[in-house]
């Protein structure tokens, strides 16, 4: 098998070569708000995920749920210290959820696997936006490393869950489309 490029890291390579001598200018507004909205989103996804990890039996979608835990708590801490290093305020965040048990969960209230799953893949879409608008409006290539590793973070945990999702035939698949004239496979 051919080896192929790691886009995300090559990209990084190249920012990361400009951004050691770059001056360090103070984040624009638009890089601020890029911070502190997604901080904001991230932790909200982060107790959803915990949710979760409290509603499903499944021990695939449990550790699925686990792991983008763990990435929304490290990429939490990593975006509150540069942004208290910068100056920047923290917004309110949500607390964490305790554990409990999923049997626990009442029938009227608890989601199914297949909505939980779906759920998750959600928030990548969410989180994904987030990243790209914050790559565009950031002018300092240290902001904009920041959310391509992110970015890099929701692709390889993206392309994983979509497979445990298809596999267990949790896919939202819309219909197909046949171009008019086109042969039928």
């Amino acid at each position: 098998m051919r080896n192929v490029p790691d886009v995300g890291k090559a990209l990084k390579n190249i920012i990361q070569s400009f951004v050691d001598e770059e001056p360090k200018s103070p984040l624009h507004v638009g890089e601020v708000m890029s911070c502190w909205s997604y901080l904001s989103e991230l932790a909200d996804e982060q107790v959803h995920s915990e949710a979760g990890v409290n509603s499903t039996t499944d021990p695939e979608l449990r550790k699925a749920f686990h792991e983008a835990v763990e990435m929304f708590k490290s990429q939490k801490e990593r975006i509150i210290a540069f942004m208290l290093s910068e100056g920047v305020p923290i917004p309110p965040l949500s607390e964490s959820k305790p554990q409990s048990n999923p049997s626990d969960v009442p029938l009227g209230v608890k989601l199914t696997d297949d909505e939980l799953a779906n759920s998750l893949n959600i928030k990548m879409v969410i989180l994904i936006t987030y990243c790209a608008n914050a790559i565009i409006q950031s002018t300092r290539n240290d902001v904009t490393l920041i959310w391509i590793e992110y970015l890099q973070e929701y692709m390889t945990f993206g392309a994983t869950l979509k497979e445990l999702v298809k596999r267990r035939g949790w896919l939202k698949v819309p219909p197909y489309y046949y171009a008019p004239g086109a042969p039928i496979k």
